[in-house]
């Protein structure tokens, strides 16, 4: 099967596809023809060497395909399904992947819709858990027209809390479209918060990593009511919770967003599409941040 990989860090040219062994899966696992593939910051960091040490390596945490092999146990889906999950190793990105957590594809989206939901949803879900949103509670969210973050204004609306949400001004139609009350970020955010939330807010979720750690502390009331998932030396700094992966992930979630997506209670926008061949481009369209939604491989 054709896969993209990478034998030396470096710029978006050390991306290559290359022809590895046919995967199968374990136990409690699925096989897919992947029809597309998530593409993620996390994977130019990888190519930059900004993550993981050892060469080489493969490429894709989510992906959304064809069922067409069924590991021992597997009772749930049947070959020729429509599904979309998590790849363990970070081999998605490839014409045949290994599904460890998955859920049947909702019946009105498209292979790249699926394939764009799995990362950012989990994330979003699994900081909103660590922050203890839910039901009353008023949230800020820094960075909330993001893949992350537009997932996290739409869950945290889902559980029933007030969202705050910070943006371009040409992004506030989008951002009231998904449930948050925008406002613009930069200069004069407290104020603006203030203005809409005169006693501050509950919590504060920070997406973007812009360095707004110290305006969230004072507007949520101190570093235990604010999570970050995307400034880790500010986290440190401020004495603010990081959120990653490793302390438990929110999987759950994937068997929950059929439901809300067929509700038309989330979305997540798909900005442009590649074939795989593209891997390199689709790269260079990611870091220059040109492109609103989410950058989809077409493997097939």
């Amino acid at each position: 099967m054709k896969s993209v990989r990478f034998s030396s860090f470096g710029g978006p040219e050390v991306l290559e596809i290359v022809d590895l062994p046919d995967p199968h899966p374990g136990p409690g696992e699925v096989r897919i023809a992947v029809r597309a593939a998530g593409v993620n910051a996390s994977d130019w960091k990888k190519r930059q060497g900004l993550m993981d040490p050892e060469l080489p390596q493969t490429m894709g945490y989510e992906a959304a395909g064809i069922v067409d092999e069924l590991g021992e146990g597997v009772t749930d889906v049947a070959v020729g399904d429509r599904v979309f999950g998590f790849q363990a190793s970070g081999g998605a990105q490839a014409e045949l992947t290994v599904l460890f957590c998955y859920a049947p594809i909702p019946p009105s989206l498209s292979f790249a819709e699926a394939a764009a939901l799995p990362v950012a949803a989990e994330t979003a879900a699994r900081a909103l858990d660590q922050l203890g949103v839910e039901s009353g509670v008023t949230v800020l969210i820094s960075g909330a027209s993001g893949g992350i973050g537009s997932a996290a204004v739409q869950l945290a609306v889902a559980r029933g809390a007030r969202v705050i949400g910070t943006g371009s001004p040409a992004k506030h139609d989008f951002l009231r479209s998904l449930g948050a009350e925008p406002i613009a970020y930069g200069p004069g955010m407290p104020d603006r918060v203030r203005a809409l939330a005169p006693e501050g807010v509950d919590l504060a979720l920070d997406v973007a990593g812009s360095g707004v750690l110290p305006e969230l502390i004072q507007l949520a009331g101190g570093p235990e009511n604010v999570l970050t998932v995307a400034d880790f030396a500010g986290s440190q700094q401020y004495g603010v919770r990081f959120s990653r992966g490793d302390g438990g992930r929110a999987l759950y979630v994937l068997s929950q967003l059929s439901e809300l997506v067929e509700a038309g209670r989330f979305t997540l926008p798909v900005g442009q599409t590649f074939p795989l061949s593209d891997v390199a481009e689709a790269h260079r369209v990611g870091e220059s941040g040109s492109v609103r939604g989410k950058l989809v491989l077409l493997p097939g």
